[in-house]
């Protein structure tokens, strides 16, 4: 279908708002706080009425987008130009490459941007947004798949698209005023929102695939792995059962861990020493007595592929542990040692 932009020299058509008006206005007189509620229930009531009314739609939506071997562009003027671009940013970091084109832009030459590979998620309450017919129009011209989030099922975009995601009628702008986006965009915000994680589902879009595209900051430290922060080789304090206290001491003082790993004669972890046994076996023989006699047996540990938020809940006493725990030795599939991880590595790395 060729779309055109509406001739200016015509009078407007009249047609219903896409979402209700006065119906949803909040009556006069009311507090701030009466206001504020009454915004976020309509609001939170258009949702309830939005996920009810969604059907077939929207998987056919998915499959579209998810069958893109380039990248989901996504577009829409004013409002719906903002809320698309928080679509295409949650999209390209959980897996579905994206990017916003504003539409005024892509009738001064960014249309080169939208390539044979790529579907178009295009947004309008209206379904008529003039700033959006000759972007609509490319998708049509070189055969590329159109999603559409609109507001009214008989608009311009509605019937242009392969697949159009229909704005509940009954909702109602929060606006007293009935004009002002609200409701209406916070609907497409959601339903941009769900189209991301059904694609993230689909993808079998991980934690681990989370951290690569978020390697800054607590998120991003919390999904690191063990083995970027875990000590290994020579910084990781052993001994074996057989090693007289003495010399152990000296050895958990050089290694500053506050702790020592206990190995067998595989290599295998069987054990630790703490501040906390030495406290517990405090006597005048200490000294003498063998590290085997003094160590705690079934120490925690973690894998070094575990990512070092579930090493934080290790430590903070998760998992079914009993106790809270500074230290954590990081062992391979045979329980050998292969690394030490301290409370304060992840401090270092802005996790607490």
């Amino acid at each position: 279908m060729t779309v055109s932009r509406p001739n200016p020299e015509a009078a407007p058509a009249a047609s219903p708002a896409p979402l209700g008006g006065a119906e949803g206005a909040v009556p006069t007189g009311n507090s701030d706080l009466e206001v504020a509620r009454h915004v976020l229930t309509t609001e939170a009531a258009g949702l309830r009425t939005l996920a009810a009314a969604l059907d077939a739609s929207l998987p056919r939506a998915v499959a579209l987008l998810a069958q893109a071997r380039g990248r989901v562009v996504v577009s829409g003027m004013g409002k719906s130009g903002h809320v698309g671009r928080k679509i295409a940013a949650t999209m390209a970091s959980t897996g579905t490459p994206a990017l916003f084109v504003h539409p005024a832009e892509a009738s001064h030459g960014d249309l080169g941007m939208i390539v044979a590979g790529d579907v178009v998620l295009a947004i309008s309450n209206s379904g008529e947004t003039a700033e959006l017919a000759d972007l609509v129009a490319h998708t049509r011209r070189f055969g590329l798949p159109l999603v559409a989030i609109v507001g009214r099922a008989g608009s311009t975009l509605a019937r242009a698209a392969d697949v159009a995601l229909l704005l509940p009628a009954e909702a109602h702008e929060a606006c007293p005023l009935g004009l002002a986006p609200t409701t209406s965009t916070t609907l497409q915000l959601a339903l941009g929102d769900a189209l991301a994680v059904a694609l993230l589902t689909r993808r079998g879009f991980s934690a681990a695939d989370f951290h690569n595209f978020h390697p800054g900051g607590r998120l991003g430290a919390r999904l690191k792995r063990v083995e970027e922060l875990m000590h290994s080789g020579a910084e990781i304090p052993l001994a074996t059962p057989d090693l007289p206290m003495a010399t152990a001491l000296v050895r958990m003082t050089e290694k500053s861990f506050g702790c020592l790993g206990v190995t067998d004669g595989e290599g295998r972890l069987i054990g630790i020493v703490t501040d906390g046994d030495l406290r517990r076996a405090m006597a005048p023989n200490l000294l003498a007595r063998p590290v085997g006699e003094v160590m705690t047996r079934g120490p925690m540990t973690i894998g070094p592929q575990a990512l070092a938020g579930e090493a934080l809940h290790r430590m903070n006493g998760g998992n079914g542990g009993t106790r809270r725990v500074t230290v954590l030795f990081v062992v391979d599939a045979e329980n050998r040692p292969v690394g030490v991880l301290h409370v304060h590595d992840l401090l270092r790395a802005g996790l607490a």
